[in-house]
């Protein structure tokens, strides 16, 4: 393994602790946002258009509607700023790059959902990796009040 690949193994997330994203899936993204000298979480809900880089420079870009306008954010997924990405819809889409969806508007900004039994199977396996992060939170927090 060269330097690159060993610092980018330890400076990254670990394996499993991000879901798998595609573009025209819908997530949530629960981003950490500093105000003055208060840090809080803010979640970004919206629809991915483009999934970016691979390892540890992984970016995605998502994009919603607020009060009518677009509003698009780029999220480096292996930042610590990055604090959990949910996905709620799996996108059916025929492209790799989305972006002729900025000039749509109303319902033409929809995707069709992705069915199935392969979209059945990677729910079960984000459901079983929630439970076993919550456990892991909750035994790590047990152990901190001892």
């Amino acid at each position: 393994m060269n330097i690159i690949q060993q610092i980018e193994s330890e400076l990254g997330k670990p394996d499993g602790t991000l879901p798998r994203i595609n573009v025209g899936d819908d997530v949530e993204v629960d981003y950490l946002i500093r105000e003055g000298e208060k840090e809080r979480i803010q979640t970004f809900k919206g629809l991915v258009l483009a999934v970016q880089g691979r390892s540890i420079r992984k970016t995605m870009v998502v994009r919603r509607i607020v009060q009518g306008e677009g509003v698009e954010r780029t999220f480096p997924l292996h930042s610590p700023r990055v604090h959990d990405v949910r996905v709620t819809k799996r996108g059916r889409v025929r492209r790799s790059k989305l972006f002729y969806m900025r000039d749509r508007v109303g319902k033409s900004t929809r995707t069709k959902e992705r069915l199935g039994d392969k979209v059945r199977a990677e729910r079960e396996t984000e459901k079983a990796r929630r439970t076993a992060q919550a456990t892991a939170a909750k035994d790590s927090s047990s152990k901190d009040g001892e």
